[in-house]
Formats: C-alpha cells, sequence, structure tokens
C-alpha cells in the first residue's frame, strides 16, 4: 500500500437522490491470498468448485483479479460515481479456509493487518470485517481477540463451511464464544456446497452462486438454529447475504416442522422456534438479490430493522444495487434503515 493520504477523493456530483449509502458485503484480496491459492489449484488435480473459481480470481486477465487487488483507485472512483459512501470489507471468500492451519492463520493475519491500514487510510470510506482461520481454532480466537481489540475492526467474516464442518460442531464453539463475548457480528459468506452435497450440484455448474452458494450457506445457518448454539450463546449476531439464503422464506414450515411430535426425531430441545432465533439472532443483507418483491417480502417476514443493503463488488455491480434500493417502493423511513442506520449500529461505523 502507498503512503497515506492527506484527502479522500471528492465525490462526482449526481442526480441521485441523496442517501447515506453503506455497502456491508464488499470483497477485496492480497497478494499473499492470491499466491497461497494458486499453490492449490496448481497441486489439486481433482475439481473442485471453490479452486475453480479460485482459478479466475488469480488470473490477471480475468474479471475480477484487478478490482479484488485495488482498494484505492478503481474501486473509489467506482464509489464516488454511485454516491456510495463505504465498504464494509472481507478478504473474498473462501478467505484462508482452504489453507493449511498454520499458513491460514498467517495470511489472515497479513490480512487483517492491510485492512486495518486501508481504514487508517480512508476511516470515512471503508470499514472492514477479520479474515481468521477456522481450521485452527486456538488461533482463530487469538486472531479475533487481537482484530477486534487493536485493529478495531468492525466483525468477522467465515466463508460458510471449513473442510466439510459447519460452525455448530463443538470443536468451533470457542470462535463463536468468543465472537459473542467481543460483542461483534459473524457474517457467514457462502462458498460451493461441502464434498458430501456438491456432486448433485455439478450438472450445470448449479455448485456456484446460482443455486448452491445459497443452499449451502442456508443449511448452514440453520444447522446453527437446530444445534442448540443459540441457547449457549443467545447474544451472538450473525449475518446472511443475499436476503437470508432463502431462509426467511421457509420460516414458517421450519416452525411447523420443528415443533412436530408425532414423529419422533432425535433433534436438539430448544428453547425457542427456528423463526424466533432468526428474528432475534440473524441479519440479513440484499448482496446480489437486487429485487424488490423478494426485499418487500423479507421487511413483512422480519422486519427492516434486520435488513441491511450490500453490493456484492467486485462480483455484481453498484449501478444494479444503487437502482434497485432508491427505485424500491418501501417507506423512506425503511429505506433509510436498509441503505446505513442498520450497518451503522450492528458494525458499530461512525456516523455521519
Amino acid at each position: 500500500m502507498s503512503p497515506k493520504h492527506k484527502t479522500r477523493p471528492s465525490k462526482s456530483k449526481s442526480k441521485r437522490k441523496h442517501y447515506r449509502r453503506v455497502a456491508t458485503e464488499e470483497a477485496f484480496s492480497i497478494p499473499e491470498q492470491m499466491d497461497a491459492q494458486r499453490e492449490l489449484v496448481a497441486t489439486t488435480q481433482e475439481y473442485d468448485p471453490d479452486l475453480f473459481l479460485w482459478k479466475i480470481q488469480t488470473d490477471p486477465s480475468g474479471p475480477v483479479y484487478h478490482n479484488l487487488l485495488d482498494l484505492f483507485e478503481q474501486r473509489l472512483r467506482t464509489m464516488d460515481e454511485y454516491d456510495v459512501d463505504m465498504h464494509l470489507l472481507a478478504l473474498t471468500s473462501t478467505g484462508v479456509q482452504m489453507m493449511s492451519p498454520e499458513k491460514g492463520t498467517a495470511v489472515a493475519a497479513i490480512g487483517n493487518d492491510r485492512l486495518h491500514d486501508a481504514i487508517q487510510r480512508y476511516p470515512d470510506r471503508f470499514a472492514g470485517l477479520a479474515t481468521i482461520a477456522p481450521q485452527d481454532p486456538a488461533g482463530a480466537v487469538k486472531e479475533i481477540e487481537r482484530a477486534i481489540t487493536k485493529l478495531k475492526l468492525n466483525g468477522v467474516m467465515i466463508n460458510s463451511h471449513t473442510n466439510g464442518e459447519y460452525l455448530s460442531e463443538r470443536k468451533y464453539w470457542p470462535i463463536l464464544e468468543a465472537i459473542a463475548a467481543h460483542k461483534v457480528p459473524l457474517y457467514i459468506h457462502p462458498r460451493a456446497p461441502i464434498p458430501l452435497m456438491a456432486k448433485a450440484f455439478r450438472t450445470d455448474h448449479l455448485e456456484h452462486a446460482i443455486w448452491g452458494y445459497q443452499a449451502e450457506t442456508g443449511l448452514h445457518g440453520l444447522r446453527i438454529i437446530t444445534s442448540g448454539v443459540l441457547d449457549h450463546f443467545p447474544g451472538l449476531q450473525i449475518v446472511l447475504g443475499h436476503m437470508g439464503e432463502g431462509i426467511p422464506y421457509w420460516l414458517y414450515r421450519l416452525d411447523f416442522m420443528h415443533g412436530r411430535v408425532r414423529i419422533p426425531f432425535d433433534r436438539p430441545k430448544l428453547k425457542l422456534t427456528p423463526s424466533e432465533y432468526f428474528k432475534r439472532n440473524f441479519y440479513i443483507t440484499t448482496s446480489g438479490m437486487n429485487w424488490e418483491p423478494t426485499l418487500k417480502f423479507c421487511i413483512e417476514a422480519i422486519g427492516a430493522d434486520r435488513i441491511m443493503w450490500a453490493v456484492d463488488y467486485p462480483y455484481q455491480d453498484h449501478p444494479d444495487a444503487v437502482d434497485f434500493l432508491d427505485a424500491a417502493r418501501i417507506s423512506e423511513k425503511d429505506k433509510q434503515k436498509i441503505y446505513h442506520e442498520n450497518a451503522e449500529r450492528v458494525f458499530k461505523l461512525k456516523k455521519k
């Protein structure tokens, strides 16, 4: 990174209605992450959907390589062009979760330091989510402590499963306990389905963002609900992108079927219904779901206080996300909540 600028880029004039726009699922990368993933791509013989994506991400001639690595030039110009005030940044999926525990912990620390530097350079344009290596639970807990208390990052991102395992499994509970103790949110970002699921999705490449990501991440969110984790950590707040990865649509059926006693399923006993946990412990973002009917449904199902705006840059584009929410036929009060007020509260962002 180059030396700190004394002034931030000025915003371009716009005819859009003024809102403070805080985008809450925005990706970046660092050379160390790129290099580590290139090594995995080069040494893996069998098809892996996440490495298939990484082959594209690490290609300098590809569609996202330069925008992932460039924090201060094209990104800020694009933000200014579309009147986006702030990006909540996180190291792009799959973070460090495909690396060895030692490598993952080391690269996560470098990424968090670079993210801290970027925020220091443009504190009114960037906030950030810490990267950790869940495959090293003890190291992950230490990095959460450092990232939140020393680097002052705004939460933690985990890219769904780690080696085919979910955060609902007991070995990962210390990570959830640490996040809850620091009173910051956990953002669970998608990746391709776990190996046990993946084969069924591969026809027509359905394992990627078209369907597999939400199916896998929605399952992860539901596993956290039904496992009883949230009875142990009732204050834990979890963010899911893409309008909740499908879960809001299923809340009625989840409650109905989970509460049925006609068939004696051996499920953990819960203090609340699945929908009550979702409305208490989960937030959702609009990332990649720029569709008014879904937005209106989610406002009705879980409330505007639980929804935040996002672009999903550089995988999706600013104009689609901005035009979608600007034009949405919802109340101005709800629009302000979704554009910035909820993010300010959840991620403890400085208000303008």
